[in-house]
Formats: C-alpha cells, structure tokens, sequence
C-alpha cells in the first residue's frame, strides 16, 4: 500500500507542475492546509464540549446511573450480564454514541470491553453485541456531523437529523436482530 500511495503522490506532483508549473499546486496546498486547520480547531472545541459534559455525568454518578437504566432495558440482548462494573463502561460508551461523541465514547468502549473480556464466553458475547451498536451508528443527536456541517457553511446543519437517524435505527435493529439469531444458534457455522 505504501508503493501505492508514493506512485499516487508522485504522479500528482508531476501532473501538478506540467499543468501550471507547480503554482497553482502551491497555493492549493497551502490553502488546503489552512482549512485542515480551521476545521480541526472546530471539532476540537465540540469535542472539549462533549467530553467535559461526559466527564461531568461520570463523576457525578449519573453514568452509573445510566448503567443501571440500560442493564434493566438492555439485559436481554446481552444475555443477563450482571456485573455493575461492565454496565456503566457500557452505558457510558453508548450515550456517548447515541449522542454522537464517537470520541467521548472511545475510552468508555475499550474499559467495557477490557472489562466484558474477564466476563468468559456470556462477556464475550455481550461484546460483540456492544460492537453491532456501536457500528450501527444509533445517533439521537449527531453532534460531530452537525459540526463538520455548520464548518462547511450548511444552511441548516440539522437536515440531516431524520435521515440519519431512521437509517441508523434500521441498521441497529438489523444489527441485533442478526446477533440475536448468532446467539441463539439460529444461524449455522460453516
């Protein structure tokens, strides 16, 4: 993949300065780069956002509190799992998704399935059950792509609210309703 790339690279470079002698190029890269910044500093500040607010629902205790909610409504897709520990990990990690901080919910996630590993094979299982939601992509509010949208000048950054929301939707039930049949042994190996 790296020949790949550095062929790509250089054949740009070489269209680059037979077009316009490389000025053009110049200028594009450098404005290029100037927008790289001025977006990353944009997200970054949702994010500090997003991630305090989590932080602040942690130490709080109201992620706890999640947990609980969420092993009384989710317990039977993942298979009666009881330790307290894994359901806030877990609930932390899933707001953070549903309310889309993908960001906020990575060390949520990787604590969930440090601790779902020591859990044995109904851990395992409800890891992988954990992974199906997260890469649904469930978002009740999608607040990273609601972002990206308002820095590239949207009109109305939210229009794509509903869209994305019944397609996640029908995805994660997809997604479960499949993981339910692996689990269950409804679908055959091999």
């Amino acid at each position: 993949m790296n020949k790949v790339w550095c062929v790509l690279v250089v054949a740009g470079g070489v269209a680059a300065l037979l077009g316009d002698g490389g000025a053009g190029a110049a200028a594009q890269l450098l404005q290029s780069g100037q927008g790289a910044v001025e977006l990353m500093l944009v997200l970054a500040g949702s994010m500090v956002l997003w991630s305090g607010v989590m932080e602040i629902l942690n130490r709080t205790g109201d992620v706890e509190r999640l947990g609980r909610l969420l092993a009384r409504v989710l317990s039977p897709l993942f298979g009666g799992l009881k330790d307290g520990e894994c359901w806030s990990a877990m609930g932390m990690n899933i707001a953070a998704n549903v309310l889309g901080l993908g960001n906020a919910a990575t060390p949520a996630g990787i604590r969930a399935a440090q601790l779902l590993e020591k859990q044995g094979e109904a851990g395992l299982r409800a890891l992988a059950m954990l992974l199906v939601m997260n890469n649904s992509g469930l978002q009740l509010l999608p607040t990273t792509v609601m972002t990206l949208r308002s820095a590239a000048g949207a009109a109305n950054p939210a229009d794509v609210w509903l869209p994305g929301l019944l397609a996640s939707g029908a995805a994660t039930v997809c997604g479960l309703v499949l993981m339910g049949l692996i689990n269950r042994g409804g679908l055959r190996r091999g």
